[in-house]
């Protein structure tokens, strides 16, 4: 029997958790990442070597890689000291490397997913550096992908510099190929939407004949998504793509302890709420259930409950 054609689109933590549990399943697995961070170790290296910021690409490989624990630790080490050393993690340096070897970063990022016995293909989101923007309600602009949570100001809408980027056409021919595509987990407008903008990405999503699911976040994110429903956040999704690309939405359905919530009301997020009337009325089907682990006092999606609600698409 085929194996279902899986992508995954996104950035940050919840990416590479949801890839740790689905790659225990058999299917084939693509994941595109963004390459909008400017913080960090990834932003001075992308600063300073004009390369796409490599940190949540070497997150999703180690998520996807085959190999011993102490290999990955090696991969994920961070440097505490040393003159220009300090704050890199050496998966970094491995992939700027990588970089200047082969002189792109996708062909990098292919030649070290060799190395690390990725399970799966890892593309970015766009071959070049991208610049991350947002417009605010009150008509301010800010750039940098790491200084707009910052602001503390609601968002109208984020878009992308240069305006002459190119999508990665394997990432485009993934999107084609793809039996269920899954956007999220992550920040709705530093993790999510910014693959969304890069020129053919949501055209491909739109014409795919894919189930494609959104993987709601269980909290708001302060600077991002205050106040935000399940409902608003399949919205901010539409006004910045044209249209609805989610038929199917994955939600939490159960209650938040009151240690939980007490810890994230100090970043000001509270839980989402998720409006399923509104969800409907759009058109996109509400996948109900209890979809977390609370883990010292920090919450983290279920990548195996998660994984298979996905597959049963």
């Amino acid at each position: 029997m085929k194996k279902k054609n899986v992508v995954v689109i996104g950035g940050g933590t919840g990416l590479s958790v949801l890839l740790r549990g689905l790659k225990t399943f058999p299917v084939d697995i693509s994941a595109i990442v963004t390459v909008a961070d400017d913080g960090g170790s990834s932003g001075r290296l992308r600063k300073e070597l004009d390369i796409p910021p490599p940190g949540d690409v070497r997150n999703v490989l180690i998520a996807l890689s085959e190999v011993e624990p102490l290999v990955e630790e090696l991969f994920q080490h961070r440097f505490s000291n040393g003159n220009g050393l300090s704050g890199h993690s050496l998966g970094n340096l491995l992939l700027a490397g990588m970089t200047s070897i082969t002189g792109d970063f996708s062909r990098g990022i292919t030649e070290l997913s060799k190395v690390l016995n990725v399970r799966g293909n890892v593309y970015p989101a766009a071959n070049c550096s991208i610049v991350l923007h947002a417009e605010m309600e009150d008509g301010t602009i800010v750039t940098g992908e790491s200084l707009i949570p910052l602001e503390q100001k609601r968002i109208k809408r984020v878009f992308l510099t240069p305006e002459d980027i190119s999508p990665l056409q394997s990432a485009i021919r993934a999107i084609e190929e793809a039996d269920i595509i899954v956007l999220g987990p992550g920040s709705l407008y530093t993790s999510v939407i910014p693959n969304l903008l890069v020129p053919g990405v949501a055209q491909a999503i739109e014409q795919s004949d894919a189930r494609k699911v959104y993987i709601c976040n269980v909290m708001t994110q302060s600077g991002e998504t205050e106040g935000y429903t399940a409902g608003d956040h399949i919205q901010a999704i539409s006004d910045h793509c044209g249209s609805t690309l989610v038929d199917e939405i994955v939600v939490h359905g159960a209650p938040v302890s009151a240690e939980v919530r007490a810890c994230y009301a100090s970043e000001g997020a509270v839980p989402v709420v998720v409006d399923v009337n509104r969800i409907n009325s759009m058109g996109v089907s509400v996948v109900l259930d209890h979809f977390v682990i609370e883990r010292e006092n920090m919450l983290r999606h279920d990548a195996i409950k998660v994984s298979k609600a996905i597959l049963r698409m």
